[in-house]
């Protein structure tokens, strides 16, 4: 009987949603973001200045909630299958991955809402495995080694195994 290496073990470390806008439609998104999650939304502000698309520093123009442990998971659940269960080959990296949802009334068990109208969010998903605080902590701090980061093809086959997620190669 061969034990696996539990320090290899590829796990989920949180769930990123956002949406960016600015005025009354970041207000929409703040409260979906909140209904969606059950969790308080934190509102994002700009620190650059962008002439063409109006923005300037202390603008808010995003709002975001990040998921960690089981209900993170189980969120991620109804989120793939909002992306009827594929995912493409290119919305995966080395760590993580990201999809967007385009309108969030494809979430199983969300209903329309009147105040918010029709809204699509962001999701990113980023993974990790056991020793990654090494590179993190304060005191003692040291590098991981490449070997520690979660590949492409270790997300593929932990969606795949974990969730049942397709995923479309290029062609």
């Amino acid at each position: 009987m061969i034990k696996e290496n539990i320090m290899r073990e590829v796990r989920i470390e949180k769930i990123v949603l956002s949406i960016s806008s600015t005025a009354d439609e970041l207000e929409k998104g703040f409260k979906l973001l909140e209904r969606i999650t059950g969790k308080k939304a934190v509102k994002r502000k700009s620190r650059k200045r962008i002439p063409t698309l109006g923005v300037r520093p202390g603008l808010e123009v995003g709002c975001m909630v990040t998921l960690r442990g089981k209900k993170a998971e189980e969120l991620l659940r109804r989120l793939f299958a909002a992306a009827d269960n594929k995912i493409k080959e290119k919305q995966i990296a080395q760590n993580m991955m990201a999809f967007g949802v385009k309108e969030y009334i494809e979430i199983p068990g969300m209903q329309y809402q009147r105040d918010i109208g029709i809204l699509g969010f962001d999701v990113s998903v980023v993974f990790s495995r056991k020793g990654k605080r090494v590179e993190r902590r304060k005191i003692k701090k040291s590098k991981i080694s490449k070997k520690q980061h979660v590949s492409k093809e270790e997300i593929s086959q932990y969606l795949k195994n974990k969730f049942g997620i397709t995923i479309l190669s290029r062609k």
